[in-house]
C-alpha cells in the first residue's frame, strides 16, 4: 500500500504562485510515476502532470509552460510549481502514483488540496 499526502494548497490572487508538495509512504516501493490531477466545481477530473523517477514528465498541455513538475526520489516527494496562476486553475489538486508509466492510469490517491485563485 502507498499512502499519499498533499500540502501547499490555499488561497492566491490571480497571476500569483503556489507550491504543492507531495509524500509518499507505504510498503510498495515499485512506484515509478507520481503527479497530480485536479477536480474543478462540476468537471471531471483530469491530468495536470506526472513524472516518472527517471525524470520523464507528461503534462497537460494547456498548463505545461505555467506548471513544473519536479521530484525528489530520495525524500519520494513531488512537487508543483505553480505560476501566473488563473480562476480557471481553481480545483482540488489531487497527488497521484503508480507503478506504471507517466501515462499510466493512477492507482494511488491522496484526500486532495483545494487550490483557489481569487481576487
Amino acid at each position: 500500500q502507498v499512502q499519499l499526502v498533499e500540502s501547499g494548497g490555499g488561497l492566491v490572487q490571480p497571476g500569483g504562485s503556489l507550491r504543492l508538495s507531495c509524500a509518499a509512504s507505504g510498503t510498495d516501493f515499485s512506484i515509478n510515476a507520481m503527479g497530480w490531477y485536479r477536480q474543478a466545481p462540476g468537471k471531471q477530473r483530469e491530468l495536470v502532470a506526472l513524472i516518472s523517477r527517471d525524470g520523464s514528465t507528461n503534462y497537460a498541455a494547456s498548463l505545461k509552460g505555467r506548471f513544473t513538475i519536479s521530484r525528489d526520489n530520495a525524500k519520494n516527494t513531488v512537487y508543483l510549481q505553480m505560476n501566473s496562476l488563473k480562476p480557471d486553475d481553481t480545483a482540488v489538486y489531487y497527488c497521484a502514483a503508480t507503478r506504471g508509466y507517466v501515462t499510466s492510469r493512477a492507482e494511488y490517491w491522496g484526500q486532495g488540496t483545494q487550490v483557489t485563485v481569487s481576487s
